[in-house]
């Protein structure tokens, strides 16, 4: 695609906001790839590598969840170390001209807060905060890393490349001896705060999207498949309401049928552009 195409795509999104000014703007690992997270699915929605870790088998195998947080300690390292990129960016900007209603991310890593948006629903959780499975206690995800480093010497120099969500490809080792640490409080399992596959998406968090969803005039899907019915249903709601939704994603959605507009470029150059577009209307008018 020629980046004049992406400029005139840039135009028609900047025609679209200017005629529904309370956006529902939902977020996957598109918006985040240029910070250097992975994503998980390519061009066709089909999925890059392995199926993800399922929640039943998390709680099922404690091999696994040896593998699970040696993995996620070399993973850390490098999402911690993400910084905000232009999309997150032009995003918060966005907020701050009040073009967002709302804003709802599929992603865990934080990154629109690091870029100072305020109005944010975490929809999957936040992988910088750890729950105890069982008296539901939470903890900062730096304390259980400081933890996992001191039980676990042997694996703090491990390094690998960052895949999505905070893990790390960290293949070829044994993880049988890794210490995972239980929760200090009542000894229960510790896990992420974020949704894994198999694991519903809590109702309170549900509800507080849906509204927004209501109370908003259309939707924009930036860098998401909506192959993830967690995200598709706000779409659906949205075309049930006959409010229209575009979308920036490289790939097929798996709203392509409803979408009012789809641009297929990449989400940091249009957000930019239309970032500008706005500011120029607004003080030539």
């Amino acid at each position: 695609m020629t980046n004049r195409q992406q400029l005139d795509d840039a135009r028609v999104l900047t025609d679209f906001v200017e005629r529904h000014r309370r956006l529902f703007v939902l977020t996957g690992a598109g918006c985040s790839t240029d910070s250097g997270i992975p994503d998980y699915r390519d061009a066709d929605g089909e999925w890059k590598r392995g199926q993800p870790l399922m929640f039943q088998t998390f709680l099922a195998d404690a091999r696994v969840r040896q593998r699970y947080w040696a993995r996620g300690m070399a993973g850390w390292r490098r999402i911690t170390a993400a910084q905000p990129n232009r999309a997150d960016l032009a995003l918060a900007e966005l907020e701050s001209l009040g073009v967002i209603h709302q804003l709802v991310t599929q992603n865990v890593d934080t990154l629109h807060q690091k870029a100072g948006s305020r109005n944010v629903i975490d929809l999957h959780g936040r992988v910088d905060v750890v729950r105890c499975l069982s008296c539901n206690r939470q903890m900062p995800r730096a304390d259980l890393h400081d933890e996992l480093e001191r039980k676990n010497p042997a694996f703090t120099d491990l390094d690998a490349a960052t895949a999505p969500d905070g893990d790390a490809d960290l293949e070829g080792v044994d993880f049988s001896g890794f210490d995972v640490p239980d929760c200090t409080a009542c000894g229960g399992l510790l896990k992420p705060d974020v949704v894994f596959f198999g694991e519903s998406v809590p109702r309170a968090r549900l509800s507080n999207a849906m509204a927004a969803v209501a109370e908003s005039d259309a939707m924009l899907v930036v860098g998401s498949s909506l192959m993830v019915f967690s995200g598709f249903r706000f779409a659906r709601a949205m075309a049930e309401a006959a409010k229209p939704v575009a979308a920036v994603n490289i790939g097929r959605t798996r709203a392509d049928e409803i979408l009012a507009l789809k641009i297929s470029a990449p989400c940091g150059f249009i957000l930019e552009q239309l970032l500008h577009s706005l500011r120029g209307r607004a003080g030539s008018a």
